[in-house]
């Protein structure tokens, strides 16, 4: 009988797609991925370690993966995985824990599922994690892929870890990502989401520039079959005129772009060692809005960094409140060990962090609601995806605004021309069909 096993992912969409690839290893080696309830013989626990709520979310899956199936051999991989590899070694019930360089050969180390008193360890030092390995996701409904083309960062932002448990950045060729992406068409999925730890700074193999990320859009743009491509997340200092002004003609690249800015204070940008100032990124978003009015633009933000005054973080919320972006996803500041944030002085209470994060989210909330009240009436085209509650079924423009209706099992994975007639108590778009796109 073939050998379960199961996943749990945390984290970004990186995260992902590494575990779409790694249960493809399992797969290819005979194993048949089962739901995370369905008593498994391997959970694998891929981690996150941006915030302490994702190293405690850890120990609670793994908690929970016993009750389900307690003599299951649990592996754990991942950023948590690569930077305290003896911590996660010491939760009852670990039985493997894989770094950055391992975790693709997971199913060459698991040769015994029986379990141990003592997990074993598999954790190089991160500079040796200095190739790349490409992966894909799929959803459950290949409505959309996740296709990373780039890893690691050279950046030295004071507050991230990401560096100590990526390692450098490093890319996948050109060639082989158009490659990619034509085989993700192949299977059906419309749309592919480009991810990367620091995905502007795709081009880099061997420590050395050998193309830059404009490169990978222009051909990209040119690939068959695929609908729609979304850039994830950008740094603003990596998002050029030419980037933005191929997209705003593109065929294939969506009109949305989630750009980091982490802080509307100079101040505070230069503490958390940002390489641009907020000038640059006002310079963005209207180069964006010029080209394209109605794109969508997301913005990340972190409240609570060490030496952010009640001025700073009023400076940060006036500064968001004037620009034309559409959402923010809001982060409370956390100490990380190793990071140099956690050894500065100006510590801003918990209390004072919650509430000027509560403050930044109904800001969101109101942004977003704009930003949608700006597209009614307005006849767009829809991706539907499988996900449906109560009846109701979700899909998002090319614009990223999340529309919903009665569920329809033939309009699942399809595109189809709808007017925005009204927006929902919930905050979703409510909307009237129109005419079906022929998708050939």
């Amino acid at each position: 009988m073939n050998k379960k096993v199961a996943f749990y992912t945390l984290g970004c969409k990186l995260n992902y797609s590494e575990t779409s690839s790694i249960g493809r290893l399992f797969a290819q080696a005979g194993y048949s991925t089962v739901d995370f309830t369905d008593t498994p013989d391997v959970y694998v626990i891929n981690t996150c370690s941006v915030t302490d709520n994702a190293d405690k979310k850890c120990k609670r899956v793994v908690k929970e993966a016993l009750k389900i199936s307690p003599n299951a051999y649990v592996t754990i991989v991942g950023c948590y995985a690569q930077l305290k590899p003896k911590e996660i070694a010491e939760i009852h019930g670990v039985d493997m824990v894989l770094g950055a360089a391992e975790k693709f050969q997971i199913v060459d180390h698991i040769t015994d599922l029986t379990k141990k008193p003592k997990a074993v360890i598999y954790n190089q030092p991160i500079a040796e994690a200095n190739q790349f390995v490409p992966s894909w996701s799929f959803g459950g409904d290949r409505t959309r892929t996740f296709l990373k083309v780039q890893d690691g960062c050279d950046y030295s932002c004071t507050f991230c870890t990401i560096p100590l448990a990526r390692g450098a950045s490093r890319s996948d060729t050109v060639e082989n990502v158009v490659k990619q992406a034509a085989e993700v068409a192949a299977s059906g999925v419309k749309e592919i989401v480009l991810t990367g730890v620091n995905l502007g700074d795709f081009g880099i193999r061997d420590g050395k520039r050998e193309d830059k990320f404009f490169d990978l859009v222009k051909a990209l743009d040119e690939v068959k079959g695929i609908h729609r491509i979304r850039i994830s997340s950008i740094e603003p200092n990596l998002l050029t005129d030419e980037i933005i002004e191929f997209v705003a003609t593109s065929k294939r690249f969506m009109p949305h772009f989630h750009i980091p800015l982490q802080s509307g204070s100079d101040k505070i940008l230069g503490l958390m060692r940002r390489r641009y100032k907020r000038e640059l990124y006002t310079n963005r978003v209207a180069k964006i809005k010029e080209l394209m009015p109605d794109c969508c633009i997301g913005v990340d933000v972190i409240v609570g960094f060490p030496g952010e005054t009640r001025e700073d973080f009023i400076d940060t919320y006036n500064f968001l409140n004037d620009l034309n972006v559409s959402y923010l996803h809001v982060f409370t500041y956390s100490e990380r060990e190793n990071t140099l944030a956690s050894e500065m002085t100006g510590v801003v209470p918990g209390s004072t962090r919650a509430e000027r994060s509560k403050m930044l989210h109904i800001l969101s909330d109101k942004k977003r609601r704009a930003f949608y009240e700006t597209q009614l009436n307005k006849t767009e085209e829809v991706l539907f995806e499988t996900d449906f509650k109560d009846g109701i079924m979700h899909g998002f423009t090319r614009n990223y605004v999340k529309v919903k209706t009665k569920y329809d099992p033939v309009l699942v994975n399809e595109l189809k021309t709808v007017c925005l007639t009204a927006i929902s108590h919930d905050g979703d778009v409510e909307i009237t069909e129109s005419e079906e796109i022929l998708v050939h």
